[in-house]
């Protein structure tokens, strides 16, 4: 199987912690965020997976190269920003096969990626999103889900319980037809999944796997503290 890895951006919202590296490089404990992540699929059935990568991408080619451990590597070098949506579809067309296993590059989601894999096949998806439950949060927007399939998003609000997309996705490359070809650069989350969910068949993989999102400094800090426990329960 192979992955997609959303590479690309340059961490904004840290720049307080993390200064001039790509957000997925930023370091957790000595060791850039995107390693763990690669650790993680080296365990998942996963051999090959392709970087998209934009923002002074050289610094994670320079790191990573072709190998990885037990996965091979290579780089989908975006010249200018697309989004995630234009990231996909650049990665999609450069895949063996005719899924993948896409995800974000500073969220880590700890789940079983080959039940994932499996439940898409068994619910015959074109897409399936990874979704956690949580408690008291608004941090999030929520994925409404209707007999295991996603209907629906919700913008942030307080929730005392609810369904976050947890930024792991199993999708067919036919899925590049519902993309946006008008213009390069375009947001997965916003312009696919939000305007047109009701016309892709989705199916929501409900996880209660350790998640985490390194985007502000907060739970930058906090991974700092969780993540190297976390792994080692995976290796384990």
């Amino acid at each position: 199987m192979e992955a997609i890895i959303l590479a690309g951006g340059a961490g904004t919202r840290l720049q307080s912690v993390v200064r001039d590296v790509p957000k997925p490089m930023a370091d957790i404990n000595g060791r850039p965020f995107l390693c763990y992540l690669l650790d993680y699929l080296s365990t998942q059935d996963i051999n090959k997976v392709l970087l998209s990568v934009g923002y002074r991408y050289e610094i994670i080619q320079d790191y990573f190269g072709l190998q990885y451990k037990t996965l091979d590597i290579r780089y989908v070098i975006e010249d200018k920003p697309l989004g995630t949506g234009g990231a996909i579809r650049k990665a999609l067309e450069l895949i063996s096969g005719d899924e993948a296993v896409v995800l974000n590059g500073d969220t880590f989601f700890n789940l079983d990626l080959k039940k994932m894999v499996d439940f898409h096949h068994v619910e015959d998806s074109m897409l399936t999103i990874a979704v956690k439950s949580m408690h008291n949060f608004d941090r999030y927007g929520t994925v409404i889900i209707k007999d295991s399939r996603v209907s629906g998003f919700e913008k942030k609000t307080f929730k005392q319980f609810g369904y976050i997309n947890g930024g792991v996705y199993a999708m067919n490359k036919a899925i590049s037809k519902f993309f946006d070809y008008g213009k390069d650069a375009f947001s997965f989350e916003i312009d696919v999944l939000h305007k047109k969910i009701n016309d892709i068949h989705s199916s929501a993989f409900i996880s209660d796997g350790y998640f985490i999102d390194i985007g502000i400094p907060d739970d930058y800090k906090k991974a700092q503290k969780e993540l190297n426990h976390i792994l080692k329960g995976v290796h384990g």
